[in-house]
């Protein structure tokens, strides 16, 4: 075997023992909880403790402390003038105001989490402690920017 050749091999040996630690100790940062809702903390907002199920999951933010959320991450929100187990956005509400939706079946679901049927379109909705729940259409993912728009408030655990 030449010297080249030496040199070649010690250096992929090297690179491949390099690369192989990094990806056994470099542990990614997750804003997503994974599917058995294991938390994942990032520098502005963490999943906590509180209701963590297939329907629902408890996040934190600075801004407004713990709030509910979908198992994405997405932000949930209640009409603070609203009733319990009544949909009180319809029509063009509906526009910024998306239903949290029961895509699934609606038996066996978590304590203080059920379903009413909307009167004004049939879909199924999720809600909580008898508030019906919504999106708010202008947020991404982790983002709490409808507190207290147009009367609607981050659902709270």
């Amino acid at each position: 075997m030449s010297k080249k050749f030496t040199w070649v091999i010690a250096i992929v040996v090297v690179a491949v023992v390099i690369i192989g630690g990094y990806l056994v100790f470099h542990k990614s940062p997750s804003t997503t909880p994974s599917v058995n809702m294991t938390a994942s903390k990032s520098n502005s907002q963490s999943q906590s403790a509180g209701v963590n199920n297939a329907v629902l999951i408890t996040k934190t933010s600075s801004s407004v402390g713990s709030y509910l959320a979908d198992p994405n991450g997405n932000t949930l929100y209640t009409i603070g003038s609203g009733s319990t187990g009544v949909n009180s956005c319809t029509g063009s509400c509906l526009s910024a105001w998306p239903v949290y939706q029961d895509m699934g079946s609606t038996t066996g679901l978590p304590a203080n989490i059920s379903t009413i049927k909307r009167s004004d379109n049939g879909q199924i909705q999720y809600t909580y402690k008898g508030m019906p729940l919504y999106y708010f259409a202008s947020d991404t993912k982790g983002q709490v920017t409808g507190n207290a728009v147009s009367g609607f408030y981050v659902a709270k655990p």
